[in-house]
Parts: C-alpha cells; sequence; structure tokens
C-alpha cells in the first residue's frame, strides 16, 4: 500500500516543478534580442543594418571594444560594412556608406531623472530654551 502522505509529497512537487519552470527569467534579455537577425529585417529599413549593440567593453587603460551582432570590434574596427568611430558606455556609432549610425545599449529603455524631495526643516538648530 502506498502512503498518502508521500503520494501527496510527490503530487506537491510535481506541480511546484512544472509552475517554477515555467516562470519568467526576470535576467533574460528581451526575445527579439535573442533571435538572429536575417536579412529580411535587414531589407526591412532598418536604420542600424540590423546590428544590434549587445556588450561595451571599456577596461582602464585599454582599448575600447564592443560586441556588435556576436562580433567583438575595437574602437576603429569596422563591421557591417561600418567602421565603429565612437563608443562609451551606453552607444556605438558607426560611420558607413548610408551615414552615421547610433547603437545604443538598451534602446527599449526610456531614462527619466528621479526628483528626490527636499529635507523638511525640523526646527531650529541650538539649544532648548529651559534646558541646561
Amino acid at each position: 500500500m502506498v502512503d498518502p502522505m508521500r503520494l501527496m509529497t510527490l503530487a506537491l512537487l510535481a506541480v511546484t516543478s512544472s509552475a517554477v519552470a515555467q516562470s519568467a527569467d526576470p535576467t533574460r534579455p528581451p526575445a527579439a534580442w535573442l533571435t538572429p537577425v536575417d536579412d529580411a529585417a535587414r531589407a526591412a529599413g532598418d536604420a542600424s543594418g540590423g546590428l544590434r549593440l549587445q556588450s561595451v567593453l571599456m577596461p582602464q587603460g585599454g582599448r575600447p571594444v564592443a560586441v556588435i551582432g556576436g562580433k567583438t570590434v575595437a574602437l576603429g574596427g569596422r563591421v557591417g560594412g561600418a567602421t565603429l568611430v565612437r563608443l562609451n558606455e551606453r552607444e556605438a556609432v558607426l560611420q558607413g556608406a548610408d551615414g552615421v549610425t547610433h547603437l545604443y545599449l538598451t534602446p527599449d529603455v526610456e531614462k527619466q531623472m528621479i526628483e528626490t524631495p527636499k529635507p523638511r526643516k525640523t526646527g531650529k538648530p541650538g539649544p532648548v530654551k529651559g534646558l541646561p
């Protein structure tokens, strides 16, 4: 005879592992970044020529490099018929026959400034009346 407690534990494990497998990984890049760029996307009029900036490496005292479309490109190097002319922590600038192209590390993220509230005054500084 099967122990009912053991059977319930196995059923709970099966349900839990199924739910965990279906949950999204918050660190996973967007699906559009994981799919390879094909010639049809390039022909659709994408200004970047289908290239994506995936990573920027700025070593201290070294030559900065970018990972663009899966290829490591040093500053001054060529990728997709364009030359990498400028690079910072968030952006790569390519110069090619079509002109200047800006590739952003997080193109879908809109940045907004956060305003911190000014501290409230709680009273006048200094000695309190009536205390020695």
